[in-house]
């Protein structure tokens, strides 16, 4: 594919937090990463310092910001690093934005952590925001500055595709999430399920009850993210109690924390694809895990955008 890009002025930075995506995309565009320093001072704080001339340049770091809380930190000083070194344009490509879980006042005295994180990414110096799979779509508006919302769907819809599943049924996790569902079925061609799920906790889920037909049937159960594996393993288990044929998992955004890898390993899921939006270290891996890349689509979302061209027509 020609990307077309006018390499005098695109200038590519990466922090720490998932450095083999960033190599990906770089390797994609044909476009050297600028070279930059991260160290800490003894106390632990973050020291950044960007090694080449972005004067004028359109400047795009690359940098997701799950946890810890440094790699949000270190977005922020690499983005304030190329604003005073008086770059044209800076672009946070954040291929999962940490903190977004907290998007509304559900309950007295709880901060909103998705609109502070959206204000300290502006403050910083983003001029725009190229993010994939938020928690929720509402999250657009939290910015005040373009945001372009990518999404993982896709590249996980053509991984099942692939594997020719026996009449295919998409079931959503939750009632939230059946649009998204919805969109993984058309793919697919699949019919659709919902599972009525009750939180009493947070990282806590039940299954209450299962709207529509699985038995006999292959079910996905697509997510944005899976943390410690609750909601999917509960969801996995009741479908094979109402007599489903295999059940399969996918998620853009793979966090593992915290006892999901036993539950994983004990549950009934065949395979778990996600995405390599962040980067697992082995610990965090096991033997039905498939990791996809979203490396290219992040490449022609940056090319498209740096050449003024449609990002949302990567997904018609």
């Amino acid at each position: 594919m020609d990307v077309s890009l006018r390499k005098s002025q695109l200038m590519l930075l990466a922090g720490t937090a998932n450095r083999p995506l960033a190599e990906e995309i770089s390797a994609y565009l044909k476009q050297p990463l600028c070279q930059v320093t991260i160290r800490r001072f003894a106390d632990g704080e973050l020291f950044v310092k960007i090694d080449e001339n972005v004067r004028g340049r359109d400047v795009y770091i690359i940098q997701p910001t799950n946890p810890p809380a440094e790699n949000l930190v270190e977005l922020l000083l690499l983005m304030d690093a190329a604003r005073r070194a008086s770059a044209a344009r800076v672009t946070a490509v954040i291929p999962y934005f940490g903190y977004a879980r907290q998007d509304r006042k559900d309950q007295p005295r709880v901060s909103i952590s998705a609109k502070l994180v959206a204000n300290l990414v502006s403050t910083a110096g983003a001029d725009r925001v190229l993010a994939m799979d938020f928690h929720s779509h509402q999250l657009q508006g939290f910015f005040d500055i373009p945001v372009d919302h990518l999404y993982g769907a896709p590249v996980l819809t053509a991984h099942y595709r692939q594997k020719r599943l026996v009449e295919p049924v998409v079931v959503a996790p939750d009632v939230g999430s059946a649009k998204m569902a919805r969109g993984f079925a058309k793919r697919l061609n699949a019919s659709l399920a919902i599972i009525d799920k009750r939180r009493p906790s947070a990282n806590i889920a039940q299954v209450v009850n299962v709207v529509g037909d699985v038995e006999g049937k292959d079910c996905l159960i697509p997510d944005d993210l899976i943390d410690t594996a609750g909601t999917v393993t509960e969801a996995a288990a009741a479908l094979k109690r109402l007599g489903a044929r295999k059940v399969f998992c996918c998620a853009s955004h793979a966090l593992l924390s915290g006892p999901a890898l036993e539950r994983l390993r004990n549950s009934p899921i065949e395979e778990l694809a996600v995405t390599n939006t962040i980067a697992l270290p082995e610990a965090r891996r096991y033997e039905r895990l498939v990791v996809l890349s979203v490396g290219s689509l992040l490449a022609t979302a940056i090319a498209n955008t740096h050449s003024d061209k449609s990002v949302s027509s990567l997904f018609d």
